[in-house]
């Protein structure tokens, strides 16, 4: 579906640098929007750079939204540099996990809860006095299979799911404000980092970095005003 016309004016995307993050970076430059990209890797971020090119519609800065004052100095200096703050893509993340959640090691539940947690929440506090001036939207990714349930993830899966209750309480205490909030549920993404660490795997059931980050960008543009609070499922082959 073709959102050019709607597309979002500036955007923070974290994860930016990510399989993901990229993706969805190189559509919404490619529908005219100035992005933002929070990186911990100096090396990823210059690959991005040269992967989109030169010009003024990329921003990036050192920053690490699990500290709260590191995510709001960063919504603040992003939101200066693209002019305005109507977007925000939470796609940074990670997974841990393989064993029982009494035999999983005891660091596993503070690093999930703070890599999918701590990240989304610290950056969408920061965000909200921008995106509450003229309206916006925030999309996260949480996980089809934390919806789901499933052996050996109890960190991760309530890391996600306490990001897909986020959402939905955000939305509406946004509502009023035009802000609008809703996430997008992927399964496996077919990325670098899935394929090497799932090399047996039937890749035909996964989901492309490119097909998600399309559903993401519509969901960031006013084409999708109506939606507010939803979970959106993108787990299909595409």
């Amino acid at each position: 579906m073709p959102v050019a016309c709607v597309a979002p004016r500036g955007v923070v995307v974290t994860g930016g640098t990510g399989a993901l993050g990229r993706a969805l970076v190189r559509v919404l430059v490619d529908e005219g929007a100035r992005v933002a990209v929070p990186f911990r890797r100096e090396a990823e971020w210059r690959a991005l750079q040269e992967e989109i090119g030169p010009g003024p519609a990329l921003f990036g800065a050192s920053a690490d939204l699990a500290d709260p004052s590191a995510a709001r100095a960063f919504l603040d200096e992003a939101a200066s540099r693209l002019g305005t703050l109507d977007g925000l893509a939470l796609t940074a993340g990670a997974w841990r996990g393989g064993t029982s959640f009494d035999a999983a090691p005891l660091d596993e539940w503070p690093a999930m809860l703070r890599t999918n947690l701590d990240t989304v929440a610290n950056a969408c506090r920061a965000a909200l006095p921008h995106l509450r001036k003229q309206g916006g939207s925030v999309v996260a990714v949480g996980s089809r299979a934390a919806e789901q349930g499933g052996a050996g993830m109890a960190a991760y899966a309530v890391s996600k799911v306490a990001v897909h209750g986020l959402v939905r309480v955000l939305a509406l205490e946004n509502a009023a404000a035009g802000v609008r909030f809703n996430a997008v549920l992927p399964g496996t993404i077919d990325t670098p980092a899935n394929r090497r660490a799932m090399p047996e795997a039937d890749r035909s059931k996964w989901t492309s970095p490119e097909a998600i980050a399309r559903v993401i960008a519509f969901l960031l543009s006013r084409a999708s005003a109506p939606t507010t609070g939803a979970l959106v499922p993108v787990d299909a082959p595409a």
